[in-house]
């Protein structure tokens, strides 16, 4: 069936039998390109059929299908173009795991973080309005999406707008860990009425769901409903609600999306779906299967496991949690990702899983803070972003000790620009009293969660990036640490970027360049004597950092120079420029941006004027 499908004109002519063969082959298409690329699994297991009945109801090349989360696109980006360059998937050079415009007109918006659907959605159909267009928008929001706060400032918008948008909730029970919260029971208890959907399915099968009879009779139960019943919170906050009906009937789910989109107002069709359907080991453990490197597509299993930070960071904050019972630990949806998994287990107590709700997170760190706790928020770099505001308000302005590890810092690879985690440094920074610890070895981490907890005051960010140690696995938490003496050119860096740096520093020894290296342990507040007095010795400066150009350390560092009056001969700044990276590996991307040992050596060598010499 997939070889048959070149446009959504091939789509519409598969009967119901060749509708469900094609969900077969996409399932197996999935497992067989993950296994090989690594990717979201699970989640994208549990919407074929609800791709496709979407490609069926909506013409993508013009319609607007919004998918919030963007990782349950992948069945959307194989049934529209991209099928032969699927095995490219999350691959450096090849497609990206997130709707992405620039692929193609079918992805509607870019979608890495959660929650935004609904409000872009609106903005689409606002657009439509006002320009006086024809085209039909639809978001669909699920995978633990509307835990976040986001989702429900653009539901109570459109449900005021009366702008016909639908909104499908794609209700599998997950976000990445199971989901939490009050929106959790309120799904479980419509999933639970039997009865009730029992009874609507068969009166559907009866009158025919496209009937002109269904359609008023709909009418009329909606306005009794609004009379006698208080009805559920979607029906509540204006929204015409559908549902719930199985995720997994391509034509229950066509027939339904065609009546939500012919009504022409505000509706939420409610869908259940099972994540990682299809895949016996998916389906038991959609957590561990929502991503995942490659791994072996019989047995599940990951092809290699290695130790990263996060599960160091777990690891001690688990021994620190055990004599210490005011500590606490949040995350936003991603206890594994962040190595909070151990902690959940052994202090349940005191562990906060509160969805995908970074700002609420930040606010009760900090409350918790105030009245007396040690509350540690471990989030990935990017998704702490999104949480500015409360970092400036609810914890700066009041000098609160909060501990942030924040994980995935630094190019993360092949989740792409959405993901990697090169803005914090500069917003970070601007956050009074906050001191930002740059580990570059496990060692350092178990070191720097202690003194964040105990020997700090104020906010405290602990950064580090996706994945383990290298080389380097010394213990210097000083904010500045001369590793190696030199005085042709001082190297300047912090993290796990200090491997590539000493690794170039030792090629340049064998070229004769004796150069001096000094590692930050600190990014804020910013120390910066030691480098100083090697720049009064060498002249010339050197820095690596993976993170965007503005507000680098870098330029902290050379205004710091120009204000002590050291005259430099040269200088260069090795950074990601504005910062948006597209997927691939750390070590291709790295390699891509002249941050790897070659990319250092070559700009040394051109800061001294040897441009023709080459790293062999």
């Amino acid at each position: 069936m997939l070889e048959a499908i070149h446009s959504r004109e091939d789509l519409l002519k598969l009967n119901t039998l060749q509708l469900e063969e094609l969900s077969r082959e996409i399932r197996t298409l999935l497992v067989d390109t993950v296994s090989v690329t690594g990717g979201h699994l699970a989640s994208n297991l549990g919407t074929v059929e609800l791709s496709i009945a979407l490609n069926r109801v909506y013409d993508a090349s013009k319609d607007r299908i919004l998918f919030d989360v963007g990782h349950q696109c992948y069945t959307h980006k194989i049934l529209n173009g991209r099928l032969e360059q699927f095995h490219t998937l999350r691959q450096f050079g090849g497609i990206s795991g997130f709707p992405k415009p620039y692929e193609s007109e079918a992805d509607a918006f870019i979608a890495g973080h959660a929650s935004d659907s609904v409000s872009v959605a609106l903005g689409m159909a606002k657009a439509r309005t006002l320009l006086h267009e024809d085209y039909d928008v639809c978001a669909v929001i699920g995978d633990g999406a509307l835990t976040g706060g986001l989702a429900y400032e653009g539901i109570e918008n459109v449900a005021a707008s009366l702008e016909p948008i639908v909104i499908i909730l794609n209700d599998n029970a997950m976000s990445i860990n199971g989901n939490v919260g009050g929106m959790t029971k309120a799904l479980s208890r419509m999933r639970l009425s039997e009865g009730y959907a029992g009874f609507k399915k068969r009166y559907r099968a009866v009158v025919g769901i496209d009937s002109d009879l269904y359609r008023f009779g709909h009418r009329v139960k909606e306005e009794l409903k609004k009379k006698l019943f208080a009805g559920n919170m979607f029906s509540a906050l204006g929204l015409n609600y559908l549902g719930p009906i199985d995720g997994h009937d391509i034509r229950e789910l066509e027939s339904a999306i065609r009546l939500a989109r012919s009504l022409r107002m505000p509706v939420l069709l409610h869908v259940v779906t099972v994540k990682g359907k299809g895949c016996h080991y998916a389906e038991a453990h959609p957590d561990i299967y929502h991503g995942i490197g490659p791994f072996n597509k019989v047995s599940g299993k990951p092809l290699s496991v290695t130790e990263g930070f996060g599960d160091c960071m777990g690891r001690e904050l688990c021994m620190l949690a055990a004599s210490d019972a005011r500590i606490t630990a949040i995350t936003a949806a991603m206890s594994d990702g962040t190595g909070l998994f151990d902690f959940s287990q052994h202090f349940p107590n005191r562990f906060f899983d509160v969805g995908i709700a970074e700002g609420h997170a930040v606010s009760m760190a900090a409350g918790m803070a105030k009245q007396g706790l040690l509350p540690v928020f471990a989030v990935y770099s990017s998704f702490l972003q999104r949480a500015y505001d409360m970092l400036l308000h609810d914890v700066a302005l009041q000098k609160l000790h909060v501990v942030f590890c924040v994980d995935r810092a630094g190019i993360v690879g092949s989740d792409g620009e959405t993901h990697n985690g090169v803005f914090d440094i500069a917003f970070l920074s601007t956050v009074p009293g906050m001191t930002i610890l740059c580990p570059a070895s496990f060692a350092e981490l178990r070191s720097m969660l202690r003194m964040a907890i105990y020997e700090l005051e104020g906010p405290v960010a602990i950064r580090y990036p996706r994945g383990g140690e290298g080389l380097y696995s010394e213990e210097n938490t000083a904010p500045e640490t001369l590793l190696r003496e030199g005085d042709a050119l001082t190297l300047v860096s912090y993290g796990t970027m200090i491997n590539h740096v000493l690794a170039a520093a030792e090629v340049l020894a064998e070229k004769g360049t004796r150069c001096e290296v000094v590692k930050l342990g600190a990014a804020a507040p910013l120390k910066t004597s030691q480098v100083l007095n090697s720049l009064r010795k060498t002249g010339v400066f050197l820095m690596a950092e993976d993170v965007c150009a503005p507000g680098c350390l870098g330029e902290r560092i050379l205004a710091d120079a120009e204000k002590h009056g050291i005259s430099l001969k040269g200088s260069r700044l090795l950074n990601l420029g504005e910062g948006i990276l597209p997927q691939g590996s750390v070590k291709e991307l790295q390699h891509a941006c002249g941050l790897d040992e070659d990319g250092i050596v070559r700009a040394a060598l051109r800061l001294l004027g040897r441009d023709k010499e080459t790293h062999e």
